[in-house]
């Protein structure tokens, strides 16, 4: 919780996971036992209302007795209130380290936000390399409360930064990094994950045109609040003292009022309600981030945008979570006459406009502030998880991709097989054959993927990297589409389209194709396969390319130094097909497909 400082361990996060769940779970027990220490309470002060009642009625003690075991009932019942939300609190408490726990025990897979709306099979790797959807690098990574953070990361994912950006955001990641107890704060703030904030609703209603203008909304503020007086007084003389004629004028000056303006009013309130159920977790997480203070330029700017407009941003906002609580309490049916008479409603829709009239422009630049933050935030909780894994070195001009040890992120470190992966000058191809599920996907995705954390600004998997900015360009996760009409042959012909254009833009490419051109034949196969790489490799692209076909191995005959041949190997152990997954130099030399065949009992 907040105030807790983490100090380094040396055996790592887990130490540290484990000996804060043991302390959240003790204190969410010792929460839990008050609770239900309460609620004895409440149900013996509650009987004992109860008995004073009939005696009261009985004449034995009198009425005013109640008022001490009531006012005991009411502060129970506010206790209790209180120790619900540190309950609650504590269970996001418990979770969030379950959760941190499973991570690091490789059992997070349906546990987290998959970030599948992000998904879009247009674009040239999302699909190809999991960043969405069930065990998707996504749901690894974030831990956003906000929606607005989780489409800040999920923008990060997608496309690569400049170097600079790159570097200001591996600073951020690296201060955020041991700051456990502003992580695990704001994943415990509002309500369970789920309830983030909408940005494009709250921007949308913060930038509509004003349905009053602001000399409108003082006046008519003014207005509101003395009619309102004038009316609940008169309709009190008329109750106590019979002044009808009095109050008939005051609620005939009221009615006007309405008649004049009920429908821009009405307007306010309707185009607040869905947005403002959105602001208390903003609110809240603004609050929480007000506290912090950093050093690192990119956070330490995004924090003094927090705090550029005079007040908080976190008490503004809880401000104008205050005035659309009330007007949802007004509508109480007891409460209603009452609010109706003093034009309540009225009041607080024109306090609203004006709110928005004075502040509304400043909430996109608080929504990305906090979307920011939280996308950092994302990134240093997966390095703070990942001790080992170290920040790239970024280069500028060459096209260069130098991984040492490589490891795939969505592969548990204990069945994880690392490999070295060297593309620049010579080769910028390789050309990767050996059978199916020997690791040659695997060895694309790995690559892909870590090239995708560096340029998001986050660590990587591998023991050391060295690269250039990339574009990606993948074609890896190609299907037919019985909707569309289209094979699969022709949906990859149409990737491949879209890759080679990618090396019109500025970004030199880094180039992924698996099993390219299967779907034809091997004469067509051979000759289009090798027109393709060439092509890439002579724009300036470098890139891996798999294949079982050995035919394709030849491509490396005709580029030269620029391509290079590397395999998977397997062999046949006790009928089952053994894999190493170790990247070898060469052409593979044995393929076990019919031995496999045989070994399953076809006749081959």
């Amino acid at each position: 919780m907040a105030g807790e400082v983490l100090t380094a361990r040396p055996d790592g996060p887990r130490s540290e996971y484990e000996r804060r769940l043991e302390s959240r779970r003790d204190a969410l027990s010792s929460e839990q036992r008050r609770s239900r220490a309460i609620w004895f309470w409440r149900r013996v002060v509650f009987a004992v209302i109860a008995v004073m009642i009939v005696l009261a009625f009985e004449k034995l003690v009198p009425w005013w007795l109640l008022v001490l075991p009531v006012g005991v009932f009411i502060a129970l019942m506010a206790a209790h209130q209180r120790i619900f939300a540190s309950v609650a609190r504590f269970e996001r408490a418990v979770k969030f380290y379950e959760r941190g726990i499973a991570r690091l025990d490789d059992r997070w897979s349906g546990s987290g936000e998959t970030g599948e709306r992000f998904a879009d099979k247009s674009h040239p790797y999302s699909e190809d390399l999991d960043l969405f959807g069930r065990g998707s690098l996504f749901e690894l990574i974030s831990t956003a409360r906000t929606k607005a953070g989780e489409e800040k990361l999920a923008s990060w994912l997608l496309a690569p930064a400049q170097v600079s950006e790159i570097l200001a955001r591996q600073r951020s990641v690296e201060e955020l990094r041991p700051r456990l107890d502003l992580r695990e704060d704001v994943a415990l703030l509002g309500d369970e994950v789920g309830a983030g904030a909408h940005p494009e609703e709250l921007a949308a209603w913060a930038g509509k045109p004003p349905i009053f203008t602001a000399a409108q909304t003082r006046w008519l503020q003014l207005a509101a609040l003395l009619i309102g007086v004038f009316s609940a007084v008169t309709v009190v003389m008329w109750l106590g003292f019979g002044y009808r004629k009095t109050a008939m004028i005051a609620l005939m000056i009221e009615a006007i009022f309405l008649f004049l303006y009920r429908a821009q009013i009405g307007r306010v309130i309707a185009e607040v309600e869905r947005p403002g159920r959105e602001l208390p977790l903003l609110a809240e997480i603004l609050g929480r981030l007000e506290q912090e203070r950093f050093a690192s330029a990119r956070l330490a700017a995004l924090r003094s945008e927090l705090e550029a407009d005079g007040m908080a941003p976190s008490k503004q906002i809880a401000r104008l979570g205050r005035l659309i609580q009330i007007l949802d309490s007004v509508r109480n049916q007891f409460f209603a006459p009452i609010a109706f008479v003093l034009l309540v409603p009225a009041q607080l829709a024109l306090a609203i406009e004006r709110w928005r009239q004075h502040a509304g422009a400043k909430i996109p630049r608080w929504l990305d502030a906090v979307a920011e933050i939280e996308a950092f935030s994302s990134l240093a909780g997966y390095a703070y998880e990942h001790p080992q894994d170290p920040f790239p070195e970024l280069v500028e001009g060459e096209v260069v991709f130098d991984g040492e040890s490589l490891g795939h992120p969505l592969i548990a470190e204990s069945r994880s097989v690392r490999n070295d992966v060297r593309l620049g000058d010579a080769p910028r191809a390789l050309i990767v054959s050996g059978s199916n599920m020997s690791g040659k996907s695997t060895l694309m995705r790995t690559a892909g993927t870590n090239v995708v954390l560096a340029l998001a600004g986050a660590p990587v998997r591998a023991r050391r990297l060295r690269l250039s900015p990339l574009a990606i360009g993948a074609s890896i996760h190609i299907l037919d589409s019985l909707q569309t009409g289209a094979s699969r042959f022709y949906a990859e012909i149409t990737r491949l389209r879209q890759i080679v254009e990618l090396t019109r833009d500025e970004l030199p490419l880094l180039f992924l194709l698996d099993e390219i051109l299967s779907g034809t034949n091997s004469h067509d196969r051979l000759i289009g396969a090798e027109a393709v790489v060439k092509g890439l490799v002579e724009r300036g692209a470098i890139g891996i390319v798999t294949t079982h076909d050995l035919a394709l191995t030849r491509i490396v005959e005709t580029l030269g130094e620029r391509a290079a041949n590397v395999h998977f190997e397997d062999h046949l152990e006790d009928g089952r097909m053994i894999f190493d997954y170790r990247m070898r130099p060469g052409v593979v030399e044995r393929s076990n497909a019919l031995e496999l065949m045989r070994s399953v009992g076809l006749e081959v």
